[in-house]
């Protein structure tokens, strides 16, 4: 009897002991510890808006930026002052806070920097105590353990593969597939002259096709799934981050509970999984018949496979790891030059003195249309070079990348603690006035005439539109290669202006794009 009492005694002890311990920690992490970083960072003069309980600043966030997109920018033909429109709540907050300030997306907090000198050092990362965070959701299913988003031995392994791939002799190697590209998608806007066209959906597709054939040794066509499915991925994803910010979801149980939208991009990621083993595998039969004269090749799906293959156990990569590197650079070899040709085309498209000046020098330079140039002309386009840089400069493909500490560090003056996120805003510091002076939201690719150096009066954080430091864009110089000889080949055949029915809304999807396309008319040149 009394063993009975006993059992019935301790079991209700035992279960309210579970609850409150959980409890506990539930309190700890969405209400002690958010109030504790606020009041310790508004002791050292980082404000912010106020941390609300489970949310953070997650639904103001999200309300700013579905407002921006209700309505189109009005005076771009003026003024291409963006920053107010793609980072509306970075923007307020920057105005009523100062330049650094903390923000909490849920019980997570960010400290936004925008002061070039803390970038810098965030960037250089000297102690090595900024690392790249966890990713979650849409970005992990895009993204997952690539190059991108890992850290320590891994980062440096996989960046030396990364580097072999795009390093300046594998580079003039792949002009000619770029030509190759460009020339198809040219061919194909003979049907379009003197009509509308969507050029972010061509450029979508070009670039594409230019990372297929030069990472993977295959067509747009075979790769197109993929290409898609990221694309359905990313929008899916936004849609989700957006609905989650007005909804409660309580730390210990969001892993048992899923939105339609997680359930519909769970589905897509494990077809992007397929698809990219399918191209593997491809690869790998090729090999076993003999069709490759070195390995499994030398573009960066054969590094990454003789990398699987190799003897040494701690070099030795797996099957993942080869899948989330094709997932990076499909993702980001494609949409972020995509980025800079669209905006630059707008750019041209609405500024067309500069357009006859761009399209005077690649003619004196590489002739009429019919005649073929080398990587040895790209390097002399010295006016469609300022022209990128002052398109990369208003409109950078990326806005930031965050970083978590690792321990408490010291940054400038203040003293951040550990597991603290820490992002930058590439957008901000390219639209200062005090760096940049009160054009500064003006196309004037003058700025560039003596080279980025003197644009920037020295200061090298105030133009990072490829990052800084040792995670600097891997396949930048790729990028603006092929930036140019796309603009090139489309100066030579075409002069373009912008449509009637385009409406201005830069948006940011991990990459910035235009909401509705970016549609120009195209106009033979004689």
């Amino acid at each position: 009897m009394g063993t009975e009492i006993f059992y019935y005694l301790i079991i209700p002890i035992w279960s309210v002991t579970i609850l409150l311990y959980l409890l506990i920690r539930f309190l700890h992490k969405v209400w002690w510890k958010p109030i504790h970083i606020q009041n310790s960072l508004a002791s050292q003069g980082i404000r912010g808006p106020p941390y609300k309980f489970l949310y953070g600043n997650t639904q103001e966030m999200f309300k700013m930026v579905r407002e921006t997109m209700k309505t189109p920018m009005e005076n771009y033909l003026q003024s291409h002052n963006i920053f107010p429109q793609v980072q509306p709540y970075r923007h307020s907050w920057i105005n009523i806070y100062g330049k650094n300030f903390l923000s909490w997306r849920g019980p997570e907090p960010l400290m936004c920097v925008t002061e070039p000198e803390l970038m810098k050092e965030i960037l250089n990362n000297k102690d090595g105590v900024y690392l790249k965070p966890e990713t979650k959701g849409h970005v992990k299913m895009i993204l997952g353990n690539g190059l991108s988003m890992i850290n320590g031995e891994k980062w440096v392994q996989r960046r030396k593969l990364a580097n072999h791939a795009f390093y300046a002799e594998s580079l003039k190697g792949m002009v000619p597939a770029m030509i190759t590209a460009v020339e198809v998608m040219l061919e194909k806007w003979k049907y379009h002259e003197g009509k509308e066209i969507d050029v972010y959906e061509e450029f979508r597709i070009l670039t594409s096709e230019v990372i297929s054939r030069t990472a993977f040794g295959s067509s747009y066509l075979e790769g197109k799934n993929i290409f898609e499915m990221l694309t359905k991925l990313v929008k899916l994803g936004s849609t989700a981050s957006a609905n989650s910010a007005f909804k409660i979801r309580l730390p210990f149980f969001e892993k048992f509970w899923r939105s339609k939208e997680e359930v519909e991009m769970e589905k897509i990621y494990n077809g992007i999984r397929n698809s990219v083993l399918e191209i593997i595998k491809k690869r790998e039969e090729m090999m076993k018949r003999g069709e490759l004269s070195d390995g499994y090749g030398r573009d960066y799906l054969g590094l990454l496979l003789n990398a699987n293959k190799d003897p040494d156990e701690l070099k030795r990569i797996s099957v993942q790891d080869m899948v989330d590197e094709c997932k990076t650079m499909y993702f980001a070899g494609h949409e972020t030059t995509a980025s800079l040709l669209t905006w630059t085309c707008l750019l041209l498209a609405i500024h067309t003195d500069w357009q006859d000046q761009a399209r005077k020098e690649v003619i004196e330079l590489m002739g009429e249309k019919s005649q073929i140039f080398d990587e040895k002309c790209i390097a002399k386009l010295k006016i469609v070079n300022m022209i990128i840089n002052e398109s990369l400069r208003l409109y950078p493909p990326v806005l930031g990348s965050p970083r978590t500490t690792e321990s408490q560090v010291r940054l400038g003056k203040f003293t951040l603690p550990s597991d603290m996120n820490v992002g930058f805003s590439i957008i901000a510091v390219h639209h200062d006035p005090k760096i940049w002076g009160e054009d500064v939201h003006k196309f004037k690719p003058d700025r560039f005439g003596e080279g980025i150096v003197k644009a920037t009066n020295n200061n090298p954080m105030a133009f990072i539109p490829f990052g800084y430091g040792p995670r600097t864009c891997v396949a930048s110089n790729f990028a603006m290669i092929e930036s140019k000889i796309a603009l090139a080949m489309i100066l030579r055949s075409y002069y373009f202006t912008l449509s009637p029915a385009y409406a201005h809304s830069p948006v940011d999807r991990m990459a910035m794009r235009p909401q509705h396309g970016l549609q120009i008319i195209l106009h033979k040149l004689d």
